[in-house]
């Protein structure tokens, strides 16, 4: 069994590939199969931290800071990726072009998720120096950023699913590495699932500003699937 895990998927008796070609491998698994996901999750399900008595307590940033520090730490290592393998680059095949096409596609979409996060408009509310703000309003210019910064990411992490294993075919990786990953994957998937069936993917504008319905922001409805609403009902 061991030997069958460590032995190339092709089943060819060993694996080698290029130093640059394996580091290009491990900087994008790491960025776009650990990091990527676990910045989403955290961002959707952690906006009430725990311990936090949501709604007396509001606005704790550390999914924030998490999502932001894990997210920008994704972009280095995919930029080192590139970088890796820029000199090899490899279109001499259908399943070469695809593999590479999804790639800058990530690579764009990557972009286009910090060139939003840059001009998504201000902030706004009780604790800024001026009430008004595009996210406490929730004006037509936050609403557009948060379906497509939203639309991107979850596209870009399905897609990323495609592209790794992909990457892992061309490279003849062991199967080890296939294993791994489908197990990890699993468990994110299970998270999420069980995450989402505790009412943890709670309104980002409620997690800032609580849910007093005379909020301006709650007059529209959240952007996004399975958002969890409080009421004033609400204690914890």
């Amino acid at each position: 069994m061991i030997d069958w895990l460590l032995s190339p998927i092709s089943g060819a008796d060993q694996h080698s590939i290029s130093s640059a070609v394996s580091w290009h491998a491990r900087s994008m698994v790491l960025a776009w199969a650990v990091l990527v996901p676990s910045g989403i999750l955290v961002a959707r399900y952690w906006k009430r931290w725990p311990g936090q008595n949501w709604p007396k307590e509001l606005d704790n940033k550390n999914w924030w800071n998490i999502h932001r520090v894990v997210q920008t730490l994704a972009f280095v290592l995919m930029a080192v990726g590139v970088w890796l393998i820029w000199e090899n680059k490899d279109f001499s095949s259908t399943t070469h072009a695809v593999h590479g096409y999804l790639g800058w596609a990530l690579c764009l979409s990557a972009l286009l998720q910090i060139i939003g996060g840059l001009v998504r408009g201000s902030k706004g509310g009780p604790t800024e120096p001026q009430m008004r703000g595009d996210h406490f309003d929730m004006t037509p210019r936050r609403r557009r950023f948060e379906r497509i910064h939203k639309t991107v990411g979850w596209t870009s992490l399905c897609l990323s699913v495609v592209t790794i294993i992909l990457g892992l075919y061309l490279a003849d990786a062991p199967r080890w590495m296939f294993f791994v990953l489908s197990v990890w994957w699993l468990v994110l998937i299970g998270l999420a699932v069980r995450w989402q069936s505790q009412k943890k993917c709670i309104d980002t504008y409620q997690a800032i500003w609580g849910i007093d319905s005379r909020l301006p922001g709650l007059a529209k409805a959240p952007i996004g699937w399975g958002i969890f609403r409080g009421d004033r009902n609400e204690t914890s």
